[in-house]
């Protein structure tokens, strides 16, 4: 029996020795009275009475805030693009920003039997003084026919930093020239950091750079794929999470396509219109390539989790309910019985150390709810989320789409999709899909708020004075959170698990991830060199 059997999470009431309400004032009361205006409007005490609960999301951050974001540019090279393995990923700009990228989120790749992998690679143009005054364009020519003479790899990302779009340098045209003239396909992205508020920019850049020329490009057939196929969405095989999931999936009979961006290849990204169901793991960073290729190919997508034991059982369920095959369901329950069987025997004597504990998560555009459901599993109580890049819709779901088109959201191409004529099929019997539609079964997502207990804290672009005052007062046992606050959050005298990279830790998706995790937090939640670290306001 674990902690949650019900088929949706909801976490319980929030308890707390101190008044939520009190910590939300001080969290603000710092700052300028407009200031502390806006930044309330981020901060909400989930009330399950207040239908349609709202939280300000995806806007600016209040100049000389300190908090946990990164650029347009990170959201392109550094989570979508960078994890395909056989592309040779070029940073045109800066070295800096260039070496900021380098493997940074410790995204795994098996070569395949070409032997082509270019993870480990840094390349960049390294722009200097005078490109920024004469242009760096003929730079960058020079820099994608070394790598190709150098590297022969499949194909080649061009991405951008701040000073390229500030001197106009045209990556587009240099794109489309070199693809013409090597004959493989080079893709630009005009992702410059100032692009957009957060790193979300940049996984929409991203998205729309590899529909516009990957998915059903290049050598792609339109010949059927066999059997039941799906494509990881959203998923970038952070410390292997790939691997344990595609581990589970073949086990049940469910063939993967292609990895957006995990483990990613150039040749699989181009069939992945083949696929008959997309899985969307995080909606932030990839909601808009599920959305184009169900528009286009005809595609349905659907929103899963494969963080949490639990978790993970629910989206296979959910897979086998799509696929309507009685002898695949079958072997789904099958696989979930003795795979759940196995991680719980190991994770029971774990929980029974670290029920009762608290935890506050800080992460990503989905990770901090995907993460609430293995801290459920563990017995670990979440009492404060939010998220670094979110939209509302992360938060509230998915009707409140559209959201108001603001100046930073033009700054990114808006793609029109058309039905292909020719190409769109649907991938299973219409009737169906659309009940499945209806149910909120496909195209949804309900978001955050809809399974936060009552009276825990959800906050939007946290600073770190807020964080700090979080910890000060509701005294979490562990934070899940990022490298920039990992190390202010453990001088507090606070374990703290890195949620981008894992801290060399992993896998942490699917059930054997879920064992993992498991091991990993009780080792820093019960590890007795806490007890030694005193707090700054204890002195």
């Amino acid at each position: 029996m674990t902690p949650h059997d019900s088929d949706t999470l909801k976490l319980e009431k929030a308890t707390y020795e101190v008044d939520p309400k009190d910590v939300t004032k001080e969290m603000v009361s710092p700052y300028p009275a407009k200031v502390a205006r806006k930044r309330a409007k981020h901060i909400v005490m989930r009330d399950p009475s207040i239908e349609g609960q709202e939280i300000q999301a995806n806007v600016r951050t209040v100049p000389g805030i300190l908090n946990t974001r990164h650029c347009a540019f990170a959201g392109c090279k550094g989570v979508v693009v960078g994890p395909f393995g056989d592309v040779l990923h070029i940073v045109h700009g800066p070295v800096g920003c260039s070496y900021y990228t380098w493997m940074t989120r410790r995204n795994q790749y098996r070569s395949r039997e070409d032997g082509k992998n270019y993870m480990s690679y840094c390349v960049t143009t390294d722009m200097q003084d005078s490109d920024i005054v004469f242009g760096g364009v003929k730079k960058l020519r020079q820099a994608v026919q070394e790598g190709y003479d150098i590297f022969k790899p499949n194909a080649i990302t061009i991405t951008a930093t701040c000073p390229v779009g500030l001197i106009g340098d045209d990556i587009q045209t240099v794109a489309k020239e070199m693809t013409e003239e090597l004959g493989i396909s080079v893709v630009a992205f005009n992702c410059e950091g100032y692009k957009g508020v957060s790193q979300s920019a940049g996984h929409h850049i991203a998205n729309n750079g590899f529909f516009k020329n990957w998915v059903g490009e290049g050598e792609a057939t339109d010949e059927e794929i066999e059997g039941f196929t799906v494509n990881l969405l959203g998923e970038y095989n952070i410390g292997g999470d790939s691997y344990e999931i595609e581990r589970v999936l073949e086990k049940c009979g469910i063939n993967v396509i292609a990895t957006f961006s995990g483990d990613g290849t150039y040749d699989a990204a181009t069939k992945a219109h083949l696929a008959k169901l997309n899985l969307v793991m995080c909606h932030r960073s990839i909601n808009y390539m599920a959305e184009m290729m169900e528009t286009k190919f005809g595609v349905p997508w659907t929103k899963v989790s494969f963080i949490g034991v639990q978790a993970f059982a629910k989206s296979l369920r959910k897979v086998a309910r799509f696929f309507n095959d009685e002898a695949l369901t079958q072997r789904i329950e099958e696989v979930i019985a003795e795979e759940v069987a196995a991680a719980e025997a190991e994770i029971a004597p774990i929980r029974e150390r670290l029920q009762g504990k608290s935890a506050i998560l800080f992460v990503g555009g989905s990770r901090a709810h995907h993460y609430q459901d293995l801290f459920a599993d563990l017995g670990i109580k979440t009492i404060a989320a939010g998220y670094e890049f979110a939209h509302r819709d992360d938060y509230e779901g998915r009707q409140v789409l559209p959201l108001k088109v603001d100046a930073d959201s033009r700054n990114v191409e808006e793609l029109r999709v058309e039905k292909d004529p020719e190409r769109y099929k649907l991938t299973a019997d219409p009737a169906w899909v659309e009940q499945l539609k209806e149910e909120g079964f496909l195209n949804r997502y309900e978001g955050m708020i809809s399974e936060m207990g009552e009276d825990t804290l959800m906050i939007d672009d946290i600073s770190h004075h807020e964080l700090e005052t979080l910890i000060k007062r509701l005294k979490p046992d562990i934070v899940g959170s990022g490298i920039k606050d990992k190390y202010v959050i453990e001088k507090f005298g606070v374990p703290c698990k890195q949620l981008h990279n894992y801290d060399y830790g992993g896998p942490f998706a699917g059930f054997q991830g879920a064992v993992n995790f498991a091991k990993d937090i009780d080792m820093r939640i019960n590890n007795p060199t806490w007890k030694l670290v005193k707090a700054p306001w204890q002195n």
